[in-house]
């Protein structure tokens, strides 16, 4: 291949408060890895964050070494040198008519149309040139049969016509699970990622059993959380807003050209309820 873009796909909450399902990628060009990798190690290692970086982790003591390694991460991110993309589903829109499989494979099945759309990979191709992807997945947790089932309906992208005609391809050779803690950037994107579960499921709120006060880390989290919203409000021109999927100001083209989005996962046949939303 003449060229090559590494997704990093990781996942967070299946079945949250008020919103679920959450899958996370981060694309990078391949001729940018490197140095990427390169610089954001530098500065975990300039903030001596020496252990894996996630948002689980963060305590009162490290919010402000986790707010200088999204600096760093974020501003990549402002350069579209990273591209990321956050997909979730609200509770209210309840799937109907699933079959046998379908509730089964269901993760799986979601990650299929988050790596399929939410990069626009279609309308990546601006060179005319092959560009392969390499899929870097966090450890998916089924089975190792299901696991591969999945990497061959991925495969199987190659020979969708629209990525075909966009010279976008996909080989299980570049298909791989990985581990969080031995890649940064895997590791950056846990924390954007669990951010968004974060607020979104009001996990803000959270108190302790018979406590008046938030704790500490919830705080510390939230803190974290409005860094991480900071930087986006000015990457997203047109507006973030965290719960709806992000607007599309050029079209469809949007969907590859912009550096970040949302995109919340709505079921074709569906049905509303509303008693499981925000008040």
């Amino acid at each position: 291949m003449a060229r090559e873009f590494i997704i990093y796909c990781d996942e967070s909450t299946k079945t949250g408060r008020y919103y679920s399902n959450f899958y996370g990628g981060a694309l990078i060009r391949s001729h940018d890895l490197e140095p990427i990798v390169r610089e954001l190690e530098a500065k975990k290692l300039a903030l001596n964050l020496n252990a894996e970086v996630k948002f689980q982790k963060i305590t009162q003591n490290y919010v402000t070494k986790y707010q200088e390694l999204l600096d760093c991460f974020l501003g990549m991110v402002e350069q579209d040198r990273i591209k990321i993309r956050i997909m979730f589903s609200q509770n209210r829109h309840v799937p109907m008519n699933l079959g046998a499989y379908q509730r089964e494979h269901g993760y799986f099945l979601l990650y299929y149309q988050f790596i399929k759309h939410a990069f626009g990979l279609r309308y990546a191709n601006e060179s005319g040139e092959p560009v392969g992807i390499r899929l870097l997945l966090d450890q998916l947790p089924d089975t190792k049969e299901k696991a591969t089932r999945f990497k061959n309906y991925i495969c199987s992208l190659s020979d969708n016509k629209q990525f075909r005609d966009a010279r976008i391809f996909f080989s299980p050779e570049r298909i791989g699970e990985i581990r969080s803690h031995e890649h940064v950037v895997l590791q950056c994107l846990d924390v954007v990622l669990g951010s968004m579960q974060f607020r979104l499921n009001d996990h803000h709120k959270d108190k302790p059993e018979g406590s008046k006060r938030r704790s500490k880390r919830t705080v510390a989290k939230e803190k974290v959380y409005d860094h991480i919203h900071d930087h986006l409000r000015r990457i997203v021109a047109t507006g973030f807003n965290i719960g709806i999927t992000t607007g599309k100001p050029e079209g469809l083209i949007s969907l590859w050209k912009q550096p970040y989005r949302h995109w919340q996962f709505i079921p074709s046949d569906h049905e509303l309820d509303n008693t499981r939303t925000k008040k």
